[in-house]
């Protein structure tokens, strides 16, 4: 004979078969909805009035679930009363909901003489310091609603790097616009994958690094840390940027003969704990997709994928 008190699945009475809706003890920690009837209160159409419940599932038993909603007391609902149920997705932090674009415009600030210029939605990236594709390449993230966008970014490539490249999300209308004119992956690398981290988050990871060899110069919203040996020799460094609440990063590097040693999260921290003190709530970075160690590395100090995107250019 079955145990009365054993837990069962939302929309069952106590004692009835489990299984109908998928539910049960297993979904204690997950955040659910769940409909119930309030007993001796009457609904609009004459029958039991009936409301939704969101919040965490805490407890699972003894005829009962309890739901931790986001603000207020638990609310503890007997399983009779359990109308239908299910698991809810944890909703994206704020930082997630951001869109790629945004995203990608808070890393403008990485490149001090960063020009841009509009060519409709589309943005014309220059940089005549750097080298990096981010500071040289068209942002092509969504259409650019001008007719001749395509001519413009060629035009204005050719007469200042000499070699149009596009920033554009995979399998995108941009990234079949630019296939179609013969472009092709630049490079030949992988996607590039951004990431977004929250500050606290990484500094916590980074809590016992040793950032007495790194050394930080500001200049306005820029860092710049230079990892030095004990004889003054520079053997790594990176840089990051400060911009509305997030700190970007970027040229993170240590000598080969002096990796895996932890002097990296060093610099990391160094740039960290300044972006910091600028009010920088997020933190943000860019890898490929196949650098497999640099995505462990960054998935452990709290580093999560935003978006996906990637390089073209013409063959």
């Amino acid at each position: 004979m079955a145990d009365t008190q054993e837990p069962q699945h939302v929309g069952q009475h106590v004692g009835q078969h489990v299984g109908a809706h998928g539910l049960g003890p297993h979904i204690v920690g997950q955040r659910i909805v769940v409909r119930r009837v309030l007993p001796g209160e009457t609904g609009p159409s004459g029958g039991p009035r009936q409301t939704d419940l969101l919040g965490v599932c805490t407890a699972w038993g003894d005829g009962v679930c309890v739901v931790q909603p986001a603000a207020g007391p638990p609310v503890t609902i007997a399983l009779a009363e359990i109308v239908s149920g299910k698991p809810v997705p944890p909703r994206p932090s704020v930082r997630q909901r951001v869109p790629a674009r945004e995203a990608q415009e808070r890393g403008f600030a990485l490149f001090a003489d960063l020009e841009t210029h509009p060519v409709g939605d589309w943005v014309l990236r220059r940089s005549p310091a750097a080298t990096a594709r981010r500071a040289n390449s068209v942002l092509a993230f969504g259409p650019s609603g001008v007719p001749d966008d395509y001519a413009q970014v060629v035009e204005f490539y050719a007469a200042s790097t000499g070699r149009p490249i596009a920033a554009v999300l995979p399998d995108s209308a941009e990234d079949d616009l630019f296939r179609g004119h013969g472009w092709a992956l630049e490079s030949h690398d992988a996607d590039t994958v951004f990431q977004l981290a929250a500050v606290s988050q990484a500094m916590r990871s980074l809590r016992h690094a040793d950032v007495a060899g790194v050394q930080v110069d500001v200049d306005g919203h820029q860092a710049t840390a230079r990892l030095l040996l004990d004889t003054g020799e520079q053997v790594g460094g990176g840089v990051a940027a400060y911009d509305r609440d997030w700190v970007g990063f970027r040229s993170l590097e240590v000598a080969p003969e002096h990796r895996r040693r932890g002097l990296a999260l060093a610099v990391m921290a160094a740039l960290l704990d300044w972006g910091a003190e600028q009010g920088a709530t997020t933190a943000y970075l860019q890898v490929l997709g196949d650098n497999e160690p640099a995505l462990a590395l960054y998935e452990r100090l709290g580093f999560r994928e935003h978006h996906r995107y990637r390089y073209l250019a013409p063959t």
